[in-house]
């Protein structure tokens, strides 16, 4: 019994100490182009290594609960997808978010949503909201540090979600 409660003690120890251990991180300069076989062709070592702050967001106003998610920002994916869930108790949710929201940089660019993949109505939806990531074969987010999702008219003139780059 004594040997089964000692082996449970070294294990455990070792995961505090594992967790509270740092972790270990690459230095990138980003400058530099990416070192081959990284990342997609044509992209550059800004484009591998921006991270984005991804969290959650919600906004309050009026009688609908909006939390907004970014989901690949980090990634360079064909389009740029926010996960959007939509609660409430006394307000129809069967408007189409793709013509209410646009995401806007820092650098100045403005993009329409293209695509709200959700179902219509209810008082609980939980969708994806969809933006191209490029614009003439440029990302959007090049020369951005801070974008902003607004959305219109859901139970409140405007909701802006803020995210920058860390």
């Amino acid at each position: 019994m004594k040997l089964k409660f000692l082996s449970f003690l070294i294990i455990l120890t070792g995961m505090i100490v594992a967790a509270c251990s740092p972790l270990a991180t690459e230095q990138v300069v980003l400058d530099q182009p990416a070192p081959s076989g990284e990342g997609q062709p044509g992209q550059s070592a800004a484009e591998i290594t921006s991270t984005w702050d991804q969290a959650t967001q919600v906004d309050e106003q009026g009688a609908v609960v909006v939390e907004a998610t970014p989901l690949n920002l980090n990634m360079q994916d064909s389009t740029m997808e926010f996960e959007i869930v939509l609660n409430t108790h006394s307000v129809d949710l069967s408007m189409d978010l793709a013509q209410l929201a646009v995401l806007t940089t820092d650098a100045g660019l403005n993009v329409n949503a293209t695509n709200w993949d959700a179902p219509r109505g209810g008082h609980h939806v939980t969708g994806k909201l969809l933006f191209p990531s490029k614009i003439d074969g440029k990302s959007i987010l090049d020369g951005a540090n801070i974008i902003t999702l607004q959305i219109r008219d859901v139970d409140s003139s405007l909701r802006e979600f803020v995210w920058r780059m860390q």
